[in-house]
């Protein structure tokens, strides 16, 4: 018996859609950081490219749970001197909603050639439309819910 070694060029790729109105953020970042990798195929190896292409919609209507929504915040660098800039949760999702699925996912990858070019297979969209209908993506379902530890809904009162 003999072990095979993926390549890219050997498996097609599938599409998937991901509706983020009813996820939170961080677990679905997680999920799909998962399937662009590839991890949820039996051919997963770890230095070629075997990840499948996900379609992200309603991204302006991610949830997040606890104080996130008010404490949260994104900093980049200009380039300049004294140029770090921050910019908070509420002002990121009204101006760059699609960057917060983008920049959760991307955190969750690896920081290398082949994990930017996971990346690229993500197609991020704000409202419920994509331009993705002819690659007929099929739906994926994380079955996440907002509820914390002991099956509370986060933030109620114990």
């Amino acid at each position: 018996m003999t072990t095979t070694c993926a390549t890219t060029r050997r498996f097609a790729a599938r599409w998937y859609l991901v509706d983020a109105s009813t996820e939170v953020l961080g677990r679905m970042a997680a999920r799909i950081a998962h399937v662009l990798q590839g991890k949820n195929k039996p051919t997963y190896t770890p230095h070629a490219d075997t990840g499948d292409f996900v379609v992200v919609v309603n991204a302006a209507k991610v949830q997040v749970t606890g104080t996130k929504a008010e404490t949260k915040h994104y900093r980049r660098y200009t380039g300049n001197h004294g140029g770090l800039v921050t910019e908070y949760y509420p002002r990121m999702l009204e101006r760059h909603p699609t960057d917060i699925v983008k920049l959760a996912v991307k955190r969750m990858l690896p920081k290398t050639d082949l994990g930017r070019h996971m990346l690229s297979k993500l197609k991020v969209f704000a409202g419920a439309t994509h331009t993705h209908h002819a690659q007929n993506p099929t739906p994926l379902a994380f079955h996440t819910t907002t509820t914390g530890r002991k099956g509370k809904k986060a933030g109620a009162k114990a």
